[in-house]
């Protein structure tokens, strides 16, 4: 406890304790250079430092001592050339390892591409900003950075040169910073993190001509929650109904492969669903409601269904009087029942009226599961921090 306090305390006494752990970690790399001599010189000089350190009550006693350890070892042990620049790539690879394992097997970032699980969790918002429209205004500078904690970023481009716009493909830089050009003659504009499918809505045509001075671009871009996923938690134990999970859509048919997707969890292998015309899912029986645990939210609605508010789960004859269109094909209406099949689960968005879900492509294999989301840490809205819903 005394010397956890001396290093706490005495900036001389980390430098000597730092100073016998990179004489100790050289000795150990060279022992099998050293003749017996050198290394027992060094090991009876490590050993008089402890004592000495131990003993040693001022700041120039410890200084003495670290100078007689640092001459036993230069005296004996072979220097690395760039000694330096080693360090700070061991340092380097050391954080990447722990780094790595973070990730590998504790948490996970995560971005949420699409308004799928809206008002929970936002997507990437993309809105048009028509010139002569008194709404829609681009803040000032000082309010934009404001904005961008927010998420908020918002693009002006105006043509410095005339000709036809060409949209690139998406590219990244350095392996992970995604980007994409937009050109007019000579000049372009460039998208970095930008969402999916921009090129459809930013108002500009492709092959549309422009002029010189003319605007190609105005719009607001709202950026996706980013999170951490737990993947530690379900090592232990299975998830459970209502929580949000993350699993990854390789090998699942109808799905975009080689991504994550992030639903709500309704069943499990051997349940039997349905959903009722009043919005409320029926599992075995049980109608689920805001009573129970991670549905307080998802079915605490009091108005017809809307998009992008909490509005229960829809099957396909109240989707189709609300939308005029199909997206619950496999809950037709409030008597058709599905068996999950065993080992499989069953999820849906809470964005019901702009989810692609369970409710059209069926139940996945619980081996897919990834994690669950834990912890949103940008942007900086009411939904930053923990996810309890």
């Amino acid at each position: 406890m005394h010397a956890i306090l001396r290093w706490f305390l005495s900036r001389p006494f980390r430098d000597a304790t730092e100073l016998r752990k990179q004489v100790r970690m050289v000795l150990n790399s060279q022992r099998d250079l050293l003749p017996p001599r050198a290394i027992a010189e060094i090991e009876t000089g490590l050993a008089a430092f402890g004592d000495e350190l131990r003993a040693a009550s001022d700041k120039q006693a410890i200084r003495s001592a670290s100078s007689r350890l640092e001459e036993c070892a230069a005296r004996w042990l072979q220097p690395y050339p760039n000694a330096s620049a080693r360090e700070n790539i061991k340092e380097f690879l050391v954080s990447g390892v722990l780094i790595l394992t973070v990730f590998c097997f504790f948490l996970q970032p995560m971005k949420i591409p699409s308004g799928s699980a809206q008002p929970t969790l936002y997507g990437n918002v993309i809105t048009p900003l028509p010139e002569g429209n008194p709404e829609a205004v681009i803040p000032p500078r000082a309010v934009r950075i404001l904005h961008w904690f927010k998420g908020i970023d918002y693009h002006h481009w105006i043509a410095k040169d005339s000709g036809p716009l060409r949209i690139e493909p998406v590219s990244r830089m350095l392996g992970f910073v995604r980007f994409q050009r937009f050109i007019v003659g000579k000049d372009s504009y460039t998208f970095y993190w930008p969402p999916d499918n921009l090129d459809r809505f930013c108002g500009a045509e492709l092959g549309r001509h422009f002029e010189k001075g003319q605007t190609v671009l105005r719009l607001k871009t709202s950026s996706g929650d980013r999170l951490f996923v737990d993947r530690f938690t379900y090592n232990f134990r299975r998830p459970k109904r209502g929580e949000t999970i993350v699993f990854t859509s390789t090998g699942i048919p109808g799905l975009i492969q080689h991504t994550h997707y992030i639903k709500r969890l309704i069943a499990m292998g051997g349940e039997r669903v349905r959903i009722g015309d009043d919005r409320h899912a029926v599992v075995n029986g049980q109608r689920l409601d805001r009573h129970m645990r991670h549905f307080e939210r998802v079915y605490a609605f009091s108005t017809p269904p809307r998009e992008s508010v909490f509005s229960g789960h829809v099957n396909d004859k109240v989707a189709m009087e609300v939308l005029g269109r199909s997206i619950a094909p496999l809950f037709p209406d409030e008597h058709r029942e599905v068996i999950v099949r065993p080992n499989h689960y069953l999820a849906f968005g809470d964005n019901t009226l702009n989810s692609f879900d369970g409710r059209a492509w069926g139940d996945f294999p619980r081996d897919k599961v990834v994690g669950k989301g834990l912890f949103v840490f940008w942007p900086f809205t009411e939904r930053f921090g923990l996810i309890y819903w």
